[in-house]
C-alpha cells in the first residue's frame, strides 16, 4: 500500500483549507488529486493546480501520505480524525475555557442542541467519569 514514512514527533496543526481535504479523506479513504478537486469543487470553485499544491505541502508537513506507484498518486490521511479532534478541542478548551473540559461542553450544549442519542452518550460518558461515592 503505502510507504511508511519516518513519523514526526509533532505534526503541525492543519490549517481551515487543510482540514477541508483530511475530512474528505478521513469520510472517503484514499483519492486521487482528481477526486479530491471533484470533492471540493462541489461546495465551493477550485482549481485543480491549487488543490494539487495543497496536498504537496500538506505530504511535507506530514499531514498526508502520497502512494507514488501507480501513475494516479493516491493521497492518503497521514492523521487521525480522533487524534486531530483531540487536538482542536484541548487548544480550543485552554484558550478560552481555561482548560476546563466542562465549561467548554457546557458552553457547546448551551449554543447547540444535541440529540437523544447523543445526550445519552454525554450521561454515559458522565457515569464513567463521575467520582464513586462511599457509601456509608
Amino acid at each position: 500500500m503505502f510507504p511508511t514514512m519516518a513519523k514526526r514527533t509533532t505534526t503541525p496543526k492543519p490549517t481551515e483549507s487543510e482540514l477541508e481535504l483530511l475530512t474528505i479523506l478521513w469520510e472517503r479513504g484514499p483519492l486521487t488529486v482528481r477526486d479530491l478537486f471533484e470533492a471540493v469543487n462541489v461546495g465551493r470553485p477550485v482549481v485543480y493546480t491549487g488543490v494539487l499544491k495543497l496536498l504537496q505541502i500538506m505530504a511535507e508537513k506530514g499531514l498526508v501520505e502520497r502512494d507514488e506507484r501507480e501513475r494516479a498518486h493516491l493521497y492518503r490521511a497521514a492523521v487521525t480524525q480522533a487524534d486531530t479532534e483531540r487536538r482542536f478541542v484541548r487548544e480550543l478548551s485552554e484558550k478560552f475555557f481555561a482548560g476546563s473540559a466542562a465549561q467548554l461542553a457546557l458552553r457547546a450544549l448551551q449554543i447547540e442542541s444535541a440529540s437523544e442519542e447523543e445526550l445519552e452518550a454525554i450521561r454515559q460518558l458522565i457515569e464513567t467519569r463521575a467520582p464513586k461515592k462511599i457509601e456509608k
